[in-house]
This record gives structure tokens, sequence and C-alpha cells, in this order.
């Protein structure tokens, strides 16, 4: 006898194969929701993530452009050869140096004051019974500090530089030292002592940008400092720089104040912006990814375990379909469009989710959003290869079963 005709393996259309899982899908639409929500909550957590860390970046950025990136500290270096003369590299006419370069916008001296414990009340005495002495640090500053630290006034008036020259005693409290003094306003031109000085407040700062402890401070000019407690030099200077001029200033300051000793000062200069931004989404990103990976990983077990769970409860309904021709791979394709489908729906409703998230914050906080482009289309991607490798295992064990043995199980 001549052999027959090879037989022909059954066929199963895309079409059949998508109509089959889309029909097991809908017989059970809560347990699919449920098993969905944890690919929805772990896709949306890392597309938030994602987003909100670059949108942090760029207002981290934005704001450093605007005041740090702007900000040149010079110092005395510590240590170096010259013992006297290293502390003195700074001289008194410092801000009247650096104005003449090129690239500064405002310059000011900043010191501390050694007032050798003398602590500070304030005056009148209305009940002497009820006044407190309290220790503040005192520093000295010349005129042009409060405008590159972009002091804010609440009331009164910054020394100037006669002030200085006279070495009269003012001084300008911070609204921290003034609340400890209970100075609430100059109507009554109020004074304050210094140990047993005297001097007049003659303005309240409520707010700087940069120093933030002169709002603790009480602080006197520089040339008060240096006859009434025997300032030897200034302790640093403050720069506030053009945009763009950082680098020019770092090159020139240094010469412009100590010409024969450049050496021997030290500046502080603003970090680079990109690297400010790679370091914030950084540590961003690796906070939150891993709260979103571990959401995703319940996601993935939970997907899993439903379409086992499935596998299970239609073993009846897969050897009838094994008995009537179908193939090991039709049943695990089934399975595993399911699973790839559930996980195309998390990623969807999570990427919706996630970039819901960064515009409401972003709204809140006044930001503008960032989001990659990429990323609404590959989360979505990302779920549907969740699904497939979660469904992997239970559609192997739906294709090696038996069909004898499935239709005895499926009817018992």
């Amino acid at each position: 006898m001549s052999p027959g005709p090879p037989l022909q393996q059954p066929r199963l259309p895309v079409r059949d194969l998508l109509r089959e899982a889309g029909a097991g899908l809908m017989a059970r639409p809560a347990r699919v929701a449920l098993t969905v929500l944890g690919t929805v909550i772990g896709v949306g957590a890392l597309v938030a993530t994602l987003g909100l860390s670059k949108t942090a970046g760029n207002q981290i950025v934005g704001r450093f452009s605007e005041v740090a990136a702007t900000e040149v500290v010079v110092t005395p270096v510590p240590g170096a050869v010259g013992g006297d003369a290293a502390r003195e590299a700074i001289p008194w006419d410092a801000e009247a140096r650096l104005r003449r370069l090129n690239g500064v916008a405002a310059a000011g001296t900043l010191s501390d004051v050694d007032v050798r414990g003398a602590l500070v009340r304030s005056v009148p005495i209305n009940d002497p019974l009820g006044q407190t002495e309290v220790q503040l640090p005192v520093k000295a500053a010349s005129p042009g500090l409060w405008r590159a630290v972009r002091a804010k006034l609440t009331a009164g008036r910054l020394p100037d530089a006669g002030h200085s020259a006279r070495a009269d005693r003012v001084v300008v409290l911070g609204r921290n030292a003034a609340a400890r003094l209970g100075i609430r306003s100059l109507d009554q031109q109020p004074a304050i002592f210094i140990g047993d000085r005297l001097y007049q407040v003659s303005g309240l700062v409520g707010s700087v940008e940069r120093q933030p402890a002169l709002l603790g401070s009480l602080t006197i000019p520089d040339g008060t400092a240096r006859r009434e407690f025997g300032l030897r030099a200034p302790a640093s200077v403050q720069i506030e720089t053009e945009i763009g001029a950082v680098e020019l200033v770092v090159r020139q300051a240094p010469r412009a104040l100590s010409p024969s000793n450049p050496q021997l000062l030290r500046v502080a200069a603003p970090p680079d912006p990109e690297t400010l931004r790679a370091g914030v989404e950084n540590d961003l990103n690796a906070l939150f990814l891993l709260l979103g990976g571990v959401s995703l990983l319940v996601g993935a077990l939970g997907i899993a375990n439903v379409t086992l769970v499935s596998v299970l409860e239609r073993v009846g309904e897969i050897g009838l379909r094994r008995a009537l021709g179908a193939a090991r791979r039709h049943i695990a394709a089934q399975f595993l469009v399911e699973s790839t489908v559930m996980g195309l729906l998390g990623g969807i409703a999570g990427a919706s989710l996630g970039t819901l998230v960064v515009v409401a914050v972003s709204a809140s906080r006044t930001w503008t959003p960032v989001l990659d482009p990429w990323m609404p289309l590959a989360a979505p991607l990302a779920g549907a290869l969740i699904g497939l490798l979660s469904g992997t295992y239970p559609s192997l064990r739906a294709a090696a079963m038996e069909p004898v043995e499935a239709l005895r199980t499926g009817t018992t």
C-alpha cells in the first residue's frame, strides 16, 4: 500500500485566536480588572517617577541658574603659608576692587565678629524684671554685601559707605534675630545693646537668597567692627556675577584682591548645571524606580497567578479543544495572548495615570511638566512584555495537558 498523504497540522487563524482570548478574558471581567490593577500601579509609578524626576531636575537647574550659578565666594586658604598674611589676604577695599571687574554685578565682604561673649538685649526696657539677654552671632558687612546676597528689607534702611567710614554704631537685624529681641518694627526707633555698647537698629531684613545665616544674626558695618572689636581683615567676599561670567570672575578675583599672592585665596564657584541635574535625576530615580519595580513585580505575579488559575478552571475546555484537533501551540498561544492583553491594558492605563500624575504635580507647584516623548509609548509595551513573561509558565502547563486526562479531570 502506498503511504497516504502527510497529515496537515491544524491551523488557527489569528482572528480566531484573538476571538478566543477575548472570550476567555470577558468571561471573568472582575478578576481581570483586579489583575490589571497591579500592572497599572507599577507602570504608572515608573512613568510618574521618570517624569517627576526630570521635571524636578529641570526646575532645580532653573533655580540654580537664577541664584547659585551667579554666586562666587572668596575666602583665605586655611593653613596657607604666611600666617597673618594669609588671614589678611582680603583687603578692606575688596568691594571697590571687584566692582571694577567685568562680569561682577555686586560684591561685598562678610565676616564673623568676635564680641568676646557679649550678650545682646533690646532697649528701652519696659519691664526690667522680664528683660532677658540673649547671645546672638554678630557679623560685619560692607555696603555691597546686601545686594550680593539679594537681601529684602521689611523696614528701615541698609548701612551705606558713610556709616562704615565713620564707624557708626548702627545694626541690621535679620528676621529671626529681631524676633528673639522682640523688635517687630522701627516705629519707635529701637536700639540694642551689644555688651555695654549701644547700637541703633537701622533696618530689618526679611529674607536673603544667599547666606541665610544673616537672618539669625546682627550685622554691623565693617568699619564699625574694625574700630569697636578689632576686626583685622574681612573673612570672605560674596560676589554676584552676570550670567555666564562665573569663569571669568573666578580667574580674575584672586589677582584683583591679592595681586602679589593670589594663591592665598580660595574661590568657590558653582558646579556645572548639567552635572547637578543629572545628580538630582539619578537620586530620584534610584529611590522611586525601586518602588515602581516592586509594583511591577506584584503586577506580574498577579497576572501569572490569574492565568494559572484560569488554566486549572478550564481543564475540561482544554481537553475538549485538544480532542477536536487543537495543537499544543494553539492552547499555549491562547493563554499567552490573554496574559499579554492583560499586561497591555495595564500598561496603557498605567502610562495614562503616570502622565496625569506628572501634570497634576507640576500644576500644583507651577512647574513646567517634562516627560520623555517615548515614555507614553514604551510603557504599554513594557506592560505587554510583563504579561507575556508572566503567562509563559501557565500557557506551557496548559499546552502540556493530554486530551484524555484533561477531559477526565474536567468532567469530574
